[in-house]
């Protein structure tokens, strides 16, 4: 076990202990607060407690992952209106749609293309939904690069088009960035003119900013209600998602 499973478990343990003992607690002294159980009880909830936890490890990391998801829909809650507002053109589906699903992407990522079909097919199939999509380029200075023209393309009112094109080619080379600009007709001009604008800069600036509060661990990474989503999850998890917020409302 490394240095950081072990932290992760004891403070899991530490976690259930607490959460445990305050309600049992409760039952034992009759809905009283914690405060007012003796020494002697607290002993022997903490050992009732200790003993369940040696008993059944495996509740540890789903306590964990219980606690992940709460702090997460904290932070999606926090920063809803900079996640769900789409830069320019940069989404999809329906613009008055009862869901949102947010995808935060890399040209360069693998991941990401493989995830293509899946946002098309919900797209086909579920006309309340909007998708909006955000640049977050890690993986490489030609992620970057792509990245604002992709900006620039959703101010000239062709994202959705640049996006699937871009993918299409491959790499986000600078020749294929070209070559899908010639090919929508994009102005090039423009593009080179705002590119290094400092509106470009502080959407991705916001964009990696939020990767970081949520805590995603790569692209593509997905906000829907108050889940958060890492990875190429596929179509049927992403459905669930979409369905489990429209319950909450």
């Amino acid at each position: 076990m490394t240095p950081k499973e072990k932290t992760i478990m004891i403070a899991g343990g530490a976690f259930l202990a607490g959460a445990a003992a305050t309600a049992l607690a409760a039952t034992v002294s009759g809905g009283a607060s914690i405060a007012g159980v003796s020494e002697a009880e607290r002993t022997k909830i903490e050992a009732v407690v200790r003993a369940y936890i040696l008993d059944h490890p495996e509740i540890i990391p789903e306590a964990m992952q219980k606690l992940e998801q709460k702090q997460a829909a904290g932070a999606v809650e926090a920063n809803r209106a900079q996640i769900e507002t789409p830069f320019a053109g940069a989404w999809a589906g329906n613009e008055k749609g009862d869901a949102t699903l947010v995808v935060f992407y890399d040209y360069a990522c693998g991941f990401c293309r493989k995830s293509l079909p899946d946002i098309e097919r919900l797209l086909a199939e579920d006309k309340g939904l909007k998708i909006v999509f955000r640049e977050l380029p890690i993986l490489s200075p030609e992620s970057e690069v792509a990245a604002r023209v992709s900006l620039a393309a959703a101010k000239q009112g062709k994202f959705k088009a640049f996006h699937d094109a871009l993918y299409a080619e491959g790499r986000p080379t600078a020749a294929n960035v070209e070559k899908v600009e010639a090919k929508l007709g994009l102005d090039s001009k423009r593009i080179a003119a705002e590119a290094g604008s400092g509106e470009y800069q502080k959407e991705i600036d916001a964009n990696i900013a939020v990767a970081r509060a949520l805590g995603f661990t790569g692209t593509p990474s997905w906000v829907v209600g108050d889940q958060v989503l890492n990875g190429a999850v596929g179509y049927d998890a992403l459905k669930a998602a979409i369905a489990d917020a429209r319950k909450k409302g």
